[in-house]
């Protein structure tokens, strides 16, 4: 058990957050519809997923549902890109998208540059670069 298949994000408005991540952030996806009971797109080595919030919460258990609120779950999600100037240039696009920049870029301990944007349901994103960042045929991240 080596891999992750599919990131799913419950989301509290599939039309918004669709048109966060397929209209203004350009996410790939064969879905035409602006409010489908999932979505799925397509992204290098693992699908992204959303589907409505609540649904998602009695998918887990239908007697003993999670939680839903707002806050840090302890999760992020990273974009990580290849040119350091790429940093500033995401973030200005999720900005104009809707998102809430939480920590602006900046240089970063180990070397690198960074920011943390959080989409329109809470989730924060990373947003990184690092000098010797290395990326395969596929776009893949390789450590």
């Amino acid at each position: 058990m080596n891999k992750i298949t599919c990131i799913c994000l419950g989301v509290r408005s599939m039309e918004k957050a669709i048109k966060f991540y397929r209209d203004e952030l350009g996410f790939k996806t064969d879905e035409k519809r602006n409010n489908p009971e999932v979505i799925f797109f397509d992204t290098p080595g693992t699908k992204f997923e959303l589907y409505p919030l609540e649904l998602l919460a009695k998918d887990i258990s239908e007697e003993n549902t999670p939680q839903i609120g707002n806050g840090f779950g302890g999760i992020t999600l990273a974009y990580n890109v290849e040119n350091k100037e790429d940093v500033d240039k995401v973030i200005e696009m999720v900005r104009n998208a809707g998102a809430k920049i939480v920590k602006e870029p900046q240089n970063v301990f180990w070397g690198g540059y960074h920011a943390y944007f959080a989409d329109l349901d809470g989730y924060y994103w990373e947003v990184a670069w690092g000098p010797n960042f290395k990326y395969d045929n596929n776009c893949m991240l390789v450590f």
